[in-house]
């Protein structure tokens, strides 16, 4: 995302930083949508329960660092980052899950940092690699999409799960029935089990290009980031060279062993590759900001999601891969810097 700039730490007006904020969350709208229509009112309750947590620690942080609260939680930030990572996480996660993960995000990443402008990693992905590390079983208990078109929880259900554990309802046997791994996940335990890709493709819980509901909803994830594109919120770069870095080594593999590598086409609108490029790798402020370095970042993004996904013990990459990059941020802005107009290169002086 790239907006205008004033003055350091470079994150401009809170107004104008608001109407970027508030674009991107109109972009998330139709994922948010698919998402709601294929998991139920768990994806609601998440991103209700993430604003308002993050506001209290917005709030808290700003308290005790005695900052005035209007013009920083007017910029939307908060609300942001906690739907980005509401989205991230399965739909009705315990409420514990939350508040743990937007402690790191807000508190952690964002404000020990210095808030907004100084912090160096993109907040909401800190808070999901803190918990995919350390609550991995939480972190991958997702509601069947099939299973909704059958009986989808009620929002009382919904609530009685978020807030007191699926035993109130359902036995254990019951919950693993209804509960299973992404398509990125059940792939790649298939593909360990022995089984081929064209043959675990076959099987009813896939669709055209990947799983079922997974497909819709990058599909809608790219309509809001087209969105944002067309609206000149974020710059190309970043996310065409993610998907060109992705696509390029997902198709090589494929072609050398196409029965254990999966398809560009399953990676790309697979797991968190859409929301990823669009909405997360392109955070203003600790993405890379220069043109050259945007592509070098973009570039190395796609290339640490699908090492990571085939090779590493992660389903997905995303959040990984985004805080690698991160890191690398500083160097890749200091060696991709644009000649000044009227300077000489080291090469002529």
């Amino acid at each position: 995302m790239e907006f205008k700039t004033d003055n350091s730490p470079f994150t401009g007006s809170a107004s104008t930083i608001g109407r970027v904020m508030r674009q991107v969350l109109y972009a998330l709208i139709p994922g948010v949508l698919m998402m709601f229509y294929f998991y139920g009112w768990g994806i609601l309750i998440n991103i209700v329960l993430a604003i308002l947590i993050a506001l209290g620690f917005e709030i808290l942080s700003l308290w005790l660092r005695k900052r005035p609260l209007k013009p920083f939680l007017a910029d939307y930030s908060a609300i942001v980052t906690a739907c980005l990572f509401a989205l991230s996480i399965p739909p009705l996660a315990p409420w514990w899950i939350l508040m743990i993960g937007l402690f790191f995000a807000i508190v952690i990443a964002k404000h020990l940092y210095g808030g907004l402008g100084y912090n160096p990693f993109n907040p909401a992905m800190v808070g999901f690699a803190v918990l995919i590390i350390s609550f991995p079983l939480e972190m991958t208990q997702w509601i069947r999409p099939e299973f909704n078109a059958g009986f989808v929880p009620s929002l009382f259900d919904s609530l009685r799960i978020v807030f007191t554990g699926f035993e109130s309802l359902y036995s254990v046997d019951q919950w693993d029935a209804i509960t299973m791994a992404t398509p990125l996940d059940d792939m790649k335990t298939e593909l360990k089990s022995g089984h081929y890709f064209s043959e675990v493709m076959g099987t009813s819980h896939y669709g055209f290009v990947s799983g079922k509901a997974w497909e819709l909803i990058s599909l809608a994830y790219l309509s809001g980031g087209l969105w944002l594109l067309y609206k000149g919120i974020i710059n190309w770069r970043i996310p065409v060279s993610l998907f060109l870095t992705l696509a390029i080594l997902a198709t090589f593999f494929n072609w050398l062993t196409p029965d254990t590598h999966q398809s560009t086409l399953f990676h790309l609108f697979s797991g968190a590759t859409m929301l990823g490029a669009f909405f997360i790798a392109t955070d203003p402020v600790s993405a890379s900001t220069t043109p050259r370095g945007q592509l070098f970042y973009g570039a190395c993004i796609g290339f640490f999601i699908y090492m990571i996904r085939t090779w590493g013990n992660y389903p997905d990459a995303v959040a990984f891969s985004v805080l690698i990059m991160n890191m690398s941020v500083p160097m890749i802005d200091y060696f991709t810097q644009p000649r000044v107009f009227g300077a000489k290169s080291r090469e002529e002086s």
